[in-house]
């Protein structure tokens, strides 16, 4: 039986990931999802949705009250396709505008606004409760959802939940490798401050370095994306029971 029929035979399914920047989460979670015929959520782009809209509507990120009223009425659409998840706000795609350094810069100012959390945390529930219905994006068959607090305050309730870590070395180097396209020491440093910054700020009103009771730490420090990939899905089949199928082409 494939990956997507034992997901289906077997009930929906719920993966929570979290973890500090750098760390893997998306593409990690985007690989599971795709091996298990799951749906993806990225928490995290909505975040940065929120800071997109929040700026083009001229918003005074500190003034909290107007933020949070702001994210209230944002029409957001999040694309779970976890090949090619897209993020639309108002219409417009800002999938590659979210990544800016721009926004980058801001996000924290919004993501530790606690009213704005409240609100995507309610969003994001909304969107895991519906993929374990029929008619979500996966057809019942359930949904990754990787981000700060997913696995202890949006989904601790989840069949799944594992904290992906890596060393402060690893993630500077993934996330260099991202944004500048190489890990040499001036790109390493020219990333530092933006990738510890959003940790330090973002721990102010999440925890995502210490695993809490029941979920699983997978540390992808010395570990290539695939094989990252196969731990996240060793802890299912652990969790679970459910034997998830080889890689496709291995």
């Amino acid at each position: 039986m494939s990956a997507q029929g034992a997901a289906a035979h077997e009930g929906p399914l719920t993966v929570a990931v979290d973890g500090p920047s750098g760390s893997g989460k998306s593409s990690v979670s985007k690989g599971v999802a795709r091996r298990l015929g799951l749906a993806y959520l990225d928490t995290g782009a909505m975040y940065r949705a929120a800071t997109w809209w929040c700026l083009r509507r001229g918003e005074d990120l500190t003034d909290q009250v107007a933020v949070a009223r702001a994210v209230r009425v944002m029409p957001l659409v999040m694309g779970l396709d976890p090949s090619a998840p897209t993020v639309h706000v108002d219409g417009t795609d800002v999938g590659e505008a979210i990544r800016s350094t721009e926004i980058s810069t801001a996000v924290s100012a919004v993501a530790t606004n606690l009213d704005v959390r409240a609100e995507l945390r309610r969003l994001q529930r909304a969107v895991i409760d519906a993929e374990r219905t029929p008619e979500g994006y996966a057809g019942g068959r359930g949904v990754v959802a990787e981000g700060r607090d997913i696995t202890t305050v949006v989904a601790p309730d989840a069949d799944v939940r594992v904290l992906l870590t890596a060393s402060e070395e690893a993630r500077l180097a993934r996330r260099s490798l991202d944004v500048h396209g190489t890990a040499d020491a001036a790109a390493v440093e020219a990333t530092k401050d933006q990738v510890l910054r959003r940790d330090r700020d973002d721990a102010t009103v999440s925890q995502f370095h210490v695993a809490a009771d029941g979920v699983v730490t997978v540390d992808s420090s010395d570990l290539d994306l695939e094989q990252t990939v196969d731990a996240v899905l060793a802890v299912v089949t652990q969790v679970t029971g459910r034997v998830v199928g080889p890689r496709q082409g291995s």
